[in-house]
């Protein structure tokens, strides 16, 4: 959207109808082409910048991988660890029960059979 530059009438009076519309004419392609280089370097910045962007989000995403991975191995080692435990506590608990039952049928047994 060129702006087009107005100059006074003094101008106009000094230099004349067609230098001062020369003149004019001039300052819009300095103005067109200064807006074109402007939208030029800030296409190149903007794609440096979401190269940038691009590289730092694949070694986030590469790095969170890595911390998911090792995140993982220790849960899994954990709910093993806690497996374990809890197999342990369920013999522990339950072998003198078993026992204790066992012993009591048995008794039973042997009170039914004497009579």
């Amino acid at each position: 959207m060129p702006v087009t530059a107005k100059l006074s009438k003094k101008f106009y009076e000094t230099l004349g109808e067609d230098v001062t519309n020369e003149l004019v004419d001039w300052f819009n392609q300095v103005d067109a082409t200064y807006r074109a280089d402007l939208r030029e370097l800030n296409e190149l910045n903007f794609a440096r910048f979401d190269a940038k962007l691009e590289q730092r989000l694949a070694e986030l995403k590469g790095q969170l991988i890595a911390e998911l991975g090792k995140l993982e191995g220790d849960t899994t080692a954990a709910i093993a660890q806690a497996q374990s435990a809890t197999v342990r506590w369920m013999f522990t608990f339950w072998a003198p029960t078993a026992i204790a039952i066992i012993g009591t049928a048995i008794g039973v047994v042997a009170l039914l059979l004497r009579h």
